[in-house]
């Protein structure tokens, strides 16, 4: 049988999360520490930690099947990468900052000036696109230090709180793209492999979906079911079930985290009691 070859970051942000989902999805991984391959017991799947930058290299030549990767790092270095599933963790921006002390009013102020980034492409592309020049500098690590040491005069970098910006007394001018860790795949994968992605997206989806969703149960008056249907999103119908006093039912369905709290409020203007909220391990549909 062929294996599922899939890439994700040796270590930083998406390391962690990465492995996670996989395991949520019931992948048994055998690694070890600093092992740069692992293969699952339980799927046809064998894990390559790579360095980051390089992934989507190693997806261009199909030497990986699969990767989780930024896809700022997609759009630096393979637009023509196929995203076919945004994984929702590892969320930041990608970033122009300037030094507090620069007194910024627009785009146009950067024209000209010299930009220490990891992402010239993504920066060449971005500042063309006011039909600005700027002086780039490539490099590879701690790029938020370039203005202090007059490597530069602005930055571009990835930004998740912020608090790297602030010691390093730069502030945040303009967002260039948005990013997340998405699952994306080589353009080389064979039939029998495509057969696996579409496994293992399956499992993501229900774990994505289950991670998004909370499972609730109520007391509800059998006159004000219908109301309570309005109400919730559900999957395809209400779960009702009678209760031992007469006139009441159990009602249970599925909410979207995001709306939690408005859902609820509405339920109990309606009035729905004893309102269970519980977690949901896996979802499929």
């Amino acid at each position: 049988m062929s294996t599922l070859k899939i890439a994700i970051q040796k270590s930083g942000r998406l390391n962690e999360d990465s492995i996670q989902i996989l395991k949520d999805c019931g992948i048994s991984i055998n690694n070890g520490i600093d092992q740069l391959k692992a293969e699952a017991s339980n799927f046809p799947l064998e894990v390559l930690y790579l360095r980051n930058s390089d992934i989507p290299q190693y997806l261009i030549d199909g030497v990986v099947d699969l990767a989780i990767v930024g896809d700022n790092l997609l759009v630096e270095k393979g637009k023509n990468i196929e995203v076919v599933q945004r994984l929702g963790f590892s969320k930041c921006k990608v970033s122009v900052a300037v030094p507090k002390t620069f007194d910024y009013k627009s785009i146009q102020d950067l024209a000209g000036l010299r930009i220490a980034t990891s992402y010239p492409n993504t920066v060449n592309e971005y500042f063309n696109s006011f039909g600005l020049k700027v002086d780039i500098h490539q490099i590879s690590g701690s790029v938020e230090i370039a203005p202090n040491i007059g490597l530069a005069d602005a930055i571009v970098d990835i930004v998740s709180s912020g608090s790297t910006l602030f010691k390093n007394n730069l502030k945040e001018v303009e967002v260039i793209l948005k990013s997340e860790a998405v699952l994306a795949v080589s353009p080389k994968v064979s039939p029998e492999i495509q057969k696996h992605i579409d496994t293992l997206k399956f499992r993501i989806q229900s774990v994505l979906r289950a991670r998004n969703s909370k499972y609730i149960l109520m007391n509800v008056p059998n006159d004000k079911i219908d109301a309570v249907g309005k109400i919730l999103p559900v999957l395809r119908s209400l779960t009702v079930l009678p209760l031992a006093e007469e006139g009441w039912s159990s009602v249970h369905s599925v909410i979207d985290k995001d709306t939690f709290w408005d859902v609820i409020d509405k339920l109990k203007e309606v009035g729905a009691e004893g309102i269970l909220v519980c977690p949901i391990e896996k979802m499929v549909l």
